[in-house]
């Protein structure tokens, strides 16, 4: 079941493309997205804060977000399974008001801030503990050590991978469609106005391709070759995400894994804060998936996707890191 050659030449093509212009999208959504963009840069300092009140003033910009991804969003997903990637346990949620829920930082995740900034009563429930009626706002499929590929992350034992976290939002839909008692058109209307966020494929490279010891996909594949069977995976997954019913969809690049301090430790900056062997294989699939979300909003009738360039963003932080109080 191979991408048509038209897909291939998209996301392998080296050319450089601009973004496509996600104004449509802004505006439906609201200013408050806006705001969630800009404060890319800053998630840093946001995510070392204490949870803030909810406004019950107002009602979310968008009726439902779903989310998938890995550790950077997981919220307790893997609490349950027999995994080493776990956070239900302290120093993690140390400034969270629930405490050590699973996610994989001392408050919030990034969605969590999302979910606050579009107005949602509260956090988006991890998919491990959200039926029936809840899942009118959405669910939360990330896994810790999750990635595109299947076999990602076997290293640190069991997760959900892409494509589980894509057929469990198919099992979501079927039960949203059991609430609209069957009403396809209804149901189809009333995804098309949520959001799905996706962030995957750091992974993929931190524990998957630069992982010699366990994986022989660096012996197998160039870093391009890499990149766009990646691609390839990534690309089929999204579709599926708008089969079921996803119009509108954030995707986030891969940031700058080859500058957080395990891999400085393990391969080396060569004097430099970061390790660029692995930031340029990286943004190989950045650039790709820039391209493939081009592609989308062109030929995907009623498709807004966006993409979120985070490895510009946090590069920003590495090189101010001082403006940023780092």
């Amino acid at each position: 079941s191979g991408l048509p050659s038209a897909i291939l030449n998209i996301i392998t093509d080296s050319s450089d493309l601009d973004v496509a212009n996600p104004t449509s999208f802004m505006n439906d959504i609201g200013v408050v997205m806006g705001k969630f963009l800009l404060m890319l840069a800053f998630l840093s300092f946001f995510l070392l804060t204490t949870t803030k009140a909810w406004s019950q003033q107002q009602e979310p910009q968008v009726p439902c977000l779903f989310i998938f991804g890995d550790s950077l969003v997981d919220n307790g997903n893997n609490n349950g399974i027999l995994t080493l990637a776990r956070a239900n346990y302290m120093p993690y949620g140390l400034d969270f008001p629930q405490g050590a829920t699973g996610r994989f930082t001392n408050g919030r995740t990034f969605v969590d801030i999302l979910a606050q900034l579009l107005g949602f009563p509260n956090y988006i429930p991890p998919y491990a503990r959200v039926r029936g009626r809840a899942l009118l706002r959405g669910a939360n499929y990330a896994s810790g050590a999750a990635g595109i590929r299947d076999e990602t992350g076997n290293n640190l034992g069991d997760h959900m991978p892409m494509n589980q976290q894509v057929g469990n939002f198919g099992r979501s839909v079927e039960e949203l469609r059991r609430l609209f008692r069957g009403d396809n058109s209804t149901l189809n209307a009333y995804l098309s106005k949520c959001i799905l966020y996706s962030g995957l494929g750091s992974n993929d490279y931190l524990n998957n391709y630069f992982m010699t010891d366990y994986y022989s996909t660096h012996s197998q594949y160039t870093p391009q070759e890499y990149a766009s069977a990646l691609l390839q995976d990534y690309c089929q997954q999204l579709s599926e995400l708008y089969k079921l019913g996803g119009r509108k969809v954030i995707v986030t690049a891969i940031g700058q894994i080859g500058c957080i301090p395990y891999q400085l430790a393990r391969y080396d900056g060569n004097g430099s804060r970061c390790n660029e062997e692995i930031n340029d294989a990286i943004q190989l699939f950045n650039s790709g998936l820039k391209r493939l979300v081009i592609h989308f909003n062109k030929v995907l009738p009623g498709a807004k996707f966006v993409f979120l360039d985070s490895f510009e963003s946090s590069k920003d932080l590495v090189l101010n890191a001082k403006t940023y109080g780092m």
